[in-house]
């Protein structure tokens, strides 16, 4: 054990990981045991409550907040660090412990989905600063919703393709419940027309199957979306994904997996800090693996928000 750790609050969502995670929460324990001296944690028990777990942690004065779950369940806690539109504490740490049907964004990171590894990197106090993105839009009904996102937000079929998931069964984990769902909503999916503004370099409406605006580079299970972005550059990268047949949209979806599909002509890959999109169409949002809101929206890039814990060794590798 260490003695050189922050004073730290695990954050679990027990029905990650197709609901696997409560039961196995005590073998996780016994592991993360090895390496730090106390584990104090809190069960989420409904949607945002990761929020307000988070939220409460950080005012007691914890100093690293550790999400484990999948990208929902991070996006919730990072939430959390976030009041009134200001860091709580902006020496806070976020950590990790993946469980969940995708875990997209700590394959950026580099960072495994083993235990006892991602223990050793919860030791010490090693951190990446890590850009966020902030959005707002519309909730459907009316009023607007306000969040943060640390990994990937999109619209257009990648929001109905999570609705479609997570209405549905994930036992068969990320890759297989996240391609069912594109391939399935693809069949039935109707080209958007949005106009998509980003920044004052680009302002086109058109008919899109998806936009994607992207911190890290995975979602959807393992699909290698944005492969060029960086979590550390104060940019997002940004993909509008034109409309095309279903028959291109079909075979096109192993080069997502393969990063090879930025070089399709129907692909604009281009950076920048703001996106705005607006469209008379329902286009809904997808954030960190979740159906929230709908278009009209606006995304801005919060450079070097959340500190990111990661091992020393991990300091090492080209994540930037």
């Amino acid at each position: 054990m260490r003695s050189d750790n922050f004073r730290t609050k695990f954050i679990i969502n027990p029905y990650s990981a197709n609901g696997s995670t409560r039961e196995a929460w005590s073998r996780i324990q016994e592991i993360l045991r090895r390496d730090l001296e106390k584990i104090d944690f809190s069960f989420t028990v409904a949607a945002d409550h990761a929020t307000t777990l988070s939220r409460q942690a950080l005012h007691k004065g914890y100093e690293m907040i550790v999400a484990v779950g999948g990208d929902g369940t991070v996006n919730e806690v990072i939430n959390g660090f976030f009041e009134s539109g200001s860091l709580i504490n902006p020496n806070a740490v976020l950590g990790m412990v993946p469980r969940g049907t995708g875990c997209d964004f700590v394959k950026t990171l580099g960072i495994s989905r083993d235990t006892a590894a991602v223990s050793k990197i919860l030791c010490g106090r090693t951190v990446k600063k890590c850009d966020v993105g902030h959005f707002t839009c519309s909730d459907g009904r009316g009023g607007n919703l306000e969040r943060y996102f640390i990994n990937i937000a999109d619209f257009g079929i990648g929001g109905e393709t999570v609705e479609r998931v997570n209405r549905t069964t994930k036992v068969f984990g990320g890759f297989v419940s996240f391609l069912y769902g594109a391939v399935s909503t693809l069949l039935t999916y109707k080209s958007k027309r949005v106009k998509v503004q980003v920044d004052e370099t680009f302002a086109e409406e058109m008919l899109i199957n998806n936009v994607v605006i992207a911190n890290g580079q995975y979602f959807g299970g393992g699909m290698w979306v944005a492969p060029k972005a960086r979590v550390d550059d104060g940019l997002f990268d940004i993909l509008i994904i034109k409309h095309t047949s279903r028959i291109q949209s079909l075979t096109s979806i192993p080069k997502l997996y393969k990063g090879t599909h930025v070089n399709h002509p129907s692909v604009t890959y281009m950076r920048g800090k703001t996106v705005t999109a607006e469209s008379s169409d329902v286009v809904l949002l997808d954030v960190e693996g979740e159906q929230v809101g709908r278009l009209p929206a606006r995304f801005d890039i919060v450079p070097a928000a959340i500190n990111v814990k990661i091992g020393e060794d991990h300091e090492r590798l080209r994540i930037s």
